[in-house]
């Protein structure tokens, strides 16, 4: 084994009320991929915060050494200065700015006061060769795709002679090819001699690429295992992370879907006129009583605007079409009367349209449907709000000490279990699911599905838009593949296989 590059000794970060790293320990070697996995809240990003700088020395107990040399990060300038770079799931780059702007953004090339124009868009030229990406440097960062930014972050952070290449969740909101694209690309690197912490969800991805994993649970080191010696798989990687067996990870069937129509969409067009173009295009679907369906498809294949029309939106679409309610004809001129109808929608991103991360737990859960709650006209029963999140918080077993919590404090799953909260206090009979168990861990997965089969044991019926199609097969009782803004066919459970959703997403 190479000499260690990181060693992390004995850290620990207390925050009001919680302990995040208790004495956890760490080691990379030179040269390797090293993952690191854990449930929500096990304390990863908190780990790597530490090691970045984002929570400076004197703000946590323990001892951070580089090549062998003690360290004591200020800031994350210092952090860089030392060959550190980190790449966060919510990518930091400025959309109207060019690629070459952003690249070098921070740190320009200047002679004297004055930027070096033409060599900052040669040198970013040389780092987009590096990172495999063919576009003119000129390129405005909005103009690119979510796969080709984060290619673009990484070229960043080899303009700064990174060593030590940190990334958290890198593929969490690309598709198949974008990410096995990534990961070619980190082993590339490795080749190079950069060595990569990866902290990932998805455990395949972490069985192809990682040399070195270590597993955290409730802030402690549980373990390292080498891949070369034959210690990674699956199945341990669960059972360290969850601290219990799971040996499948979709939940059975409770029951059978009833073949009774409660909602129905035909020849269902929507235009964005921001876009000047239409994204939908004559689908037709329908949802049955007690039934999860699945629609699966490449990202910007129209699933999600099926899901936000269908929810009402016309300031955003223009919609033709006819949309049926329990056999009644509908035509929602907002989300109020979509969701006062009986629908709700979870939306992709929890973090920008889902919740309000300033806001407490039972604030984010009663937010829908405060009408509920109202006294007198206009003043919310605050006791009220308490015990209806209570309720949601034991029910969906929301992890916080108290409903009074900020959300923004949440680990990732149990933010998603709030958004969850939120909309079935609405008490929906349609629940649209768009990318429910995004960047979550495999734990809190299994509690989402749970919840999901026992709604729909219940009566409720659910729409789930899904990127990962293990997913997609193991949760849905029919599959709607949307392929170009159409319905490019449609699978029962029974006869799906990735390969056939795959081939009619793609053709």
């Amino acid at each position: 084994m190479n000499a260690p590059i990181l060693e992390m000794r004995n850290i620990s970060k207390e925050f009001p009320g919680v302990k995040a790293l208790d004495n956890v320990s760490f080691t990379v070697s030179k040269g390797e991929i090293h993952c690191l996995v854990g449930e929500n809240g096990a304390g990863k990003s908190t780990l790597m915060k530490v090691l970045s700088g984002v929570y400076s020395h004197g703000n946590y107990a323990g001892d951070i050494l580089l090549n062998g040399e003690v360290q004591q990060f200020r800031n994350i300038s210092d952090s860089e200065k030392a060959g550190i770079a980190i790449i966060y799931q919510e990518l930091a780059l400025v959309p109207e700015m060019t690629v070459y702007d952003n690249i070098f953004l921070g740190h320009e090339i200047k002679n004297a006061l004055t930027v070096e124009w033409n060599e900052t868009i040669k040198q970013a030229g040389v780092m987009l060769q590096k990172v495999k990406l063919d576009i003119n440097p000129a390129t405005k960062i909005k103009e690119l795709g979510i796969g080709k930014q984060q290619l673009v972050e990484i070229a960043k952070a080899l303009s700064k002679n990174v060593k030590l290449l940190i990334l958290d969740e890198p593929t969490s909101s690309l598709n198949e090819k974008d990410s096995e694209n990534l990961l070619q690309l980190l082993r590339d690197l490795k080749e190079q001699g950069v060595t990569c912490i990866m902290i990932s969800h998805k455990l395949k991805e972490v069985i192809s690429i990682a040399d070195t994993v270590t597993v955290l649970r409730d802030g402690k080191t549980i373990c390292t295992l080498s891949a070369k010696a034959g210690e990674v798989s699956e199945h341990v990687l669960i059972k360290n992370m969850v601290g219990r067996e799971i040996n499948n990870i979709y939940p059975p069937k409770k029951h059978t879907p009833k073949q009774e129509v409660v909602l129905e969409v035909k020849n269902w067009s929507a235009r964005n006129p921001a876009l000047g173009k239409d994204v939908l295009k004559e689908v037709n679907f329908k949802v049955n009583r007690g039934e999860i369906i699945g629609l699966a498809g490449l990202i910007g294949s129209g699933r999600t605007e099926l899901a936000l029309s269908v929810f009402g939106n016309p300031d955003k679409y223009q919609i033709s079409g006819e949309l049926y309610l329990e056999g009644t004809k509908r035509n929602f001129r907002s989300p109020k009367e979509a969701i006062d109808s009986g629908i709700s929608y979870v939306s992709e991103d929890r973090k920008g349209n889902g919740l309000i991360l300033i806001q407490d737990v039972k604030q984010n859960i009663s937010l829908a449907n405060l009408k509920e709650l109202v006294t007198q006209g206009v003043v919310v029963d605050n006791n009220a709000e308490i015990k209806v999140a209570n309720r949601y918080k034991s029910e969906l077993n929301i992890k916080t000490p108290t409903v009074e919590q900020k959300v923004s404090n949440l680990s990732g799953g149990n933010q998603q279990k709030v958004c969850l909260g939120k909309w079935l206090f609405v008490k929906p009979n349609v629940l649209i699911l768009d990318e429910p168990t995004r960047g979550i861990d495999v734990g809190a997965k299994y509690e989402i599905y749970t919840i999901m089969r026992d709604l729909v044991q219940q009566g409720m019926s659910i729409i789930m838009i899904s990127s990962e199609l293990p997913e997609v097969l193991g949760m849905s009782d029919r599959i709607y593949i949307v392929a170009s803004g159409k319905i490019a066919g449609e699978l029962s459970a029974q006869e799906a296989t990735q390969e056939k959703i795959m081939h009619l997403a793609t053709n």
